[in-house]
């Protein structure tokens, strides 16, 4: 647990670094009068995403696999006891997410089973706070904590009709069908969801545990296939050394875990212990658990190393008794530096190069308003020492000349302002392409449409069919008017550059592909489940009309950040173009008054000549600061944590 503890806190320490580092930056840009709203919302945007950043890690397994029994030795031994409620047969009755928000008090927030009768998401009910039973948790005392944990166990019996308009009841199913009492009733669980918001060390450092109930309610409940298990940066399949991988467990892990990602995905062969046998040598032991790592490995398609086999029970108890012997023959620090290793290198990854490509944008445009500022002060220096000892029509020549500069110029600023009202038109023919109204009448069209064909699985799969479609042409054409934005804007710095020797980066251009792959995945969950189908149940019928809805819900959420990170992306293709227009209107003007004065009174042209050098000293100190803070931010994005020792390596 120390190595998992350390490794978090060496995390934090990097991110709070980078931020700082960032956040110098951003005052310098400030100081310097280098900074416009553009670049203010960009640095903004970064320290945001730094701020909010934050790790997962879902447990998953069928039920009696020893999962929360798991989670308590990994993340609770501290407390001497079981927190989280382990015992024979279910325990976690519905998806539960542990995490620490600290603008709230420690609780547990539970959402009633009942709202799965309506078409808002989990995710979408987690903005609607009077929806959920709140329940004060007492982090001081670990009985009351496990008393408090056992609300997310709880069971109810209702009417079939009753759980199967839930999507809770399948007809087909002969062991649901065998659980109904002789009053029709059947056992559900109180709660679709619970958020457990706890001060642990762990989760105060950004850590999210999901707990799942097994495949029953992961094939129910949308969100966790579509969202809150495939986004996890580490997942644990566990399963049972005593029963290696059976067919539930296979099910489980084609549908919702295994495929193409295997990176952060972790197998725990539990209950090694079961094993344990003293008529046999620890080798001979050793051999049996190795042979069912191999088993296990081969039929998932993983590497050996990817399965880890320990005693959760064992380990835990290790723990609370501090016997380091029966702690190392649970195996279960093996996991723990495993996690660490695999968890948070990936983490520190994704957002290294998600803060890198902004930044280095960031400094490569205040470099060229410096570099422009730099030349425009040496074309000034010059002119003036060239005026020294000449007369008034030399001094008159020169005012003529810049001025036509300026003029020429002005006729310009017309050029570019068409221009820009053609990007603007563009801009939004993309906005529009990605309106957020556009696709909830999409959406409205597709629930009205499978709500009036009930009874015909063809009409609904058709609808689904059509929604995905209409959304992926959506794309397409978005990514065609994004690369005609990409390139005027590329022509748009030529043209400046070659007539007014502004000289810019070639912009950077605008791809939809990550948003494309998360409706692809999407849509592919769609279709393992029910595309092949061709009759449908009833049960099948409802489940396929939540789906939907929380289908509908990722592909908002997915629009939401496209049109965020296309807006993002307009305002910083045009930015350094504005600026350096501004830029070089500003020199213009100052070369233009400067000759004036000149003009007006000779005795001035000496004190002229001493401002430009004072102001081409300034740029200089301004240019060493800047390499100074942009080397100061690539050292810690550079900065790796170290797997063994927990600590920063630059």
């Amino acid at each position: 647990m120390n190595n998992l503890v350390e490794k978090f806190q060496e995390y934090s320490t990097w991110r709070f670094t980078l931020c700082r580092a960032i956040e110098q930056y951003r005052e310098w840009l400030r100081d310097g009068q280098l900074a416009d709203a553009q670049s203010d919302s960009r640095i903004a945007r970064v320290l945001n995403r730094l701020a909010d950043d934050r790790l997962s890690i879902a447990f998953v397994a069928e039920f009696s696999r020893g999962k929360s029994e798991l989670i308590n030795s990994i993340f609770f031994a501290d407390y001497g006891q079981r927190i989280l409620p382990s015992s024979a047969g279910r325990t976690t009755m519905c998806p539960t997410e542990l995490l620490y928000d600290e603008t709230l008090p420690p609780s547990i927030r539970l959402l009633p089973i009942e709202t799965r009768a309506y078409h808002a998401t989990t995710a979408e009910y987690k903005s609607l706070p009077q929806e959920w039973q709140v329940y004060p948790l007492d982090t001081s005392s670990g009985d009351g904590m496990l008393a408090a944990f056992k609300q997310v166990s709880l069971v109810k019996r209702v009417p079939v009709e009753e759980a199967r308009s839930y999507a809770l009841f399948d007809d087909n199913d002969p062991d649901q069908v065998d659980a109904i009492d002789d009053a029709g009733m059947v056992e559900i669980s109180m709660w679709r969801h619970a958020v457990i918001n706890f001060p642990h060390p762990l989760l105060e450092q950004g850590l999210i545990i999901l707990d799942t109930p097994g495949l029953n309610a992961i094939g129910t409940e949308p969100e966790l296939t579509l969202n809150l298990i495939p986004n996890a940066h580490a997942v644990l399949f566990i399963l049972a050394a005593d029963t290696g991988v059976t067919k539930s467990d296979i099910e489980v892990w084609r549908k919702h875990i295994g495929g193409a990602r295997s990176q952060g995905r972790l197998v725990v062969l539990n209950k090694i212990d079961s094993m344990w046998d003293e008529l046999k040598t620890p080798a001979e032991v050793d051999a049996e658990i190795q042979k069912q790592v191999e088993s296990v490995a081969k039929t998932l398609a993983l590497d050996t190393h990817q399965i880890f086999p320990v005693s959760a029970q064992k380990g835990l108890l290790a723990k609370v008794t501090n016997d380091d012997a029966l702690l190392a023959k649970s195996r279960l620090p093996a996991l723990e530096r495993a996690l660490s290793i695999e968890l948070i290198p990936q983490k520190q990854n994704i957002v290294r190069e998600l803060v890198r490509q902004e930044i280095i944008d960031l400094v490569r445009s205040t470099q060229t308003t410096l570099s422009t500022r730099g030349a425009r002060l040496g074309q000034q220096a010059n002119e003036l020492r060239g005026l020294r000892g000449k007369n008034g029509t030399v001094v008159a020549h020169m005012v003529g000349r810049v001025r036509g500069e300026k003029e020429e110029f002005d006729r310009s600023l017309v050029t570019f302002q068409a221009l820009r009202s053609v990007y603007a038109k563009l801009s939004n023919e993309i906005f529009g392409e990605l309106a957020m109204g556009r696709l909830r009448d999409e959406v409205r069209a597709t629930r009205e449409r499978m709500l009036r064909q009930l009874s015909l699985s063809t009409e609904l799969r058709s609808a689904m069919d059509a929604f995905f479609k209409n959304v992926r042409a959506t794309f397409a054409r978005t990514q065609v008017k994004t690369d005609e934005v990409a390139s005027m804007v590329t022509n748009m710095y030529l043209r400046f550059g070659e007539e007014h020797g502004i000289v810019l980066s070639a912009p950077m251009g605008f791809s939809l592909t990550r948003y494309r792959n998360e409706f692809d995945r999407v849509e592919r969950v769609y279709q393992e489940r029910f595309g092949l189908v061709t009759v449908l149940t009833t049960n099948q019928i409802v489940l396929t009309q939540k789906f939907f809805e929380s289908i509908a819900s990722r592909i908002k959420e997915t629009f939401e950040n496209a049109n965020r990170d296309v807006e993002a992306w307009l305002k910083a293709i045009i930015a350094p173009l504005e600026g350096q227009m501004r830029e070089h209107q500003g020199q213009l003007r100052r070369r233009l008054e400067s000759i004036r004065h000149i003009q007006e009174a000779s005795e001035t042209l000496e004190e002229r000549i001493v401002e430009i050098n004072q102001q081409e000293t300034e740029l200089e100190r301004l240019n060493v600061r800047l390499a100074e803070l942009s080397q100061s931010i690539s050292w810690t994005l550079q900065a790796s944590i170290d797997a063994e020792q927990g600590a920063l390596i630059i």
